[in-house]
């Protein structure tokens, strides 16, 4: 299957140490199977850092990897309390430890007022039941996939442009 990462610049290797905290599954490089969408990001990314140009890196992954005994990998199907828990407890975490032990996680995305929803639940303004409706990307499910080791990196393969 052919993943895509929205950047700002094209991406030669992937470094996991540009990884940012707070994110959905923990630090770690994340893609979507939906070009379109990675190219939202990377005009957002770009216009978050001034500089760049929207660019799509397109990477090659096998799937067969998944059934791989030498990887540990999570994936939700769906929106679940678990999912929304998963999310909550790796966007609270401002650190660049992990907080699981996954190579790769793959599962919907959430919506970009993640940050004001956490918020909202944390204070107590809103039960679990309405964060993680909240939660839910407004477009519809949106699967993302995170590689937060080198092992899962390692099957990653760049593709040309």
């Amino acid at each position: 299957m052919i993943l895509y990462h929205g950047s700002n610049m094209t991406i030669d290797r992937i470094d996991l140490s540009k990884s940012k905290v707070g994110k959905d599954f923990g630090c770690g490089f994340y893609l979507s199977d939906n070009k379109e969408q990675a190219f939202e990001l990377a005009q957002r990314k770009t216009e978050q850092v001034g500089t760049g140009v929207p660019t799509v890196n397109s990477f090659e992954f096998d799937e067969k990897v998944l059934d791989n005994k030498e990887l540990s990998i999570l994936i939700f199907n769906e929106y679940s309390p678990e999912w929304a828990e998963f999310i909550l407890k790796n966007r609270q975490n401002k650190s660049h430890s992990p907080i699981h032990d996954y190579d790769i996680v793959i599962g919907p995305i959430a919506n970009d007022r993640v940050g004001f929803q956490i918020r909202r639940f944390i204070s107590g303004l809103i039960d679990k039941e309405t964060f993680l409706k909240e939660l839910k990307y407004m477009k519809g499910i949106t699967i993302q996939y995170y590689f937060g080791t080198e092992l899962a990196i390692d099957h990653l393969k760049r593709l040309e442009p």
